[in-house]
């Protein structure tokens, strides 16, 4: 199979999967510092500014989402039919920049700051010896003592 075949197959004719990946914007340059990523895929709520086409410098939030479409109906951007109506007009996610985003998800926000959602903190227990007879040196009691250690944690302590 030809090379632009199949390229054009994945453009195109994606699986679900692949066209929800196709569905990413860029971050702007404040996000991108904090998040430390290029792009993220876009969803309702998040804040968006039009970089490209007709409606460039308009500044938005996401309203609809179109998989089919690949692109994103945003707030206040509409055109009027010739008898008056209104409809939603459809832009491609390539042409958007992400200003903020929508923070309901904590499973989004932790994927972003490159965090396994599913993952919490694990905690470990030390026993401290407690000296009760200092003349005598005999250890009667152990204290047990919990710590959350986190993936930074792990590494010092493997090194």
């Amino acid at each position: 199979m030809k090379p632009t075949k199949s390229r054009n197959e994945l453009i195109y004719n994606p699986t679900f999967h692949t066209r929800s990946k196709q569905l990413s914007s860029q971050l702007s340059e404040e996000l991108r510092k904090k998040y430390g990523k290029k792009s993220v895929r876009v969803i309702e709520g998040d804040s968006i500014k039009i970089v490209r086409g007709e409606f460039k410098g308009v500044d938005g939030k996401i309203s609809k989402i179109s998989t089919k479409k690949s692109s994103v109906a945003v707030e206040g951007v509409k055109k009027e039919k010739t008898k008056g109506d209104k409809f939603d007009v459809y832009i491609h996610t390539s042409n958007l920049l992400v200003t903020g985003l929508n923070t309901d998800d904590k499973w989004r926000i932790a994927k972003l700051e490159g965090k396994k959602p599913s993952e919490k903190p694990k905690t470990i227990t030390e026993k401290i010896p407690t000296k009760e007879n200092t003349s005598k040196n005999i250890i009667k009691e152990t204290k047990t003592k919990e710590t959350k250690v986190t993936k930074i944690q792990k590494k010092e302590v493997e090194k």
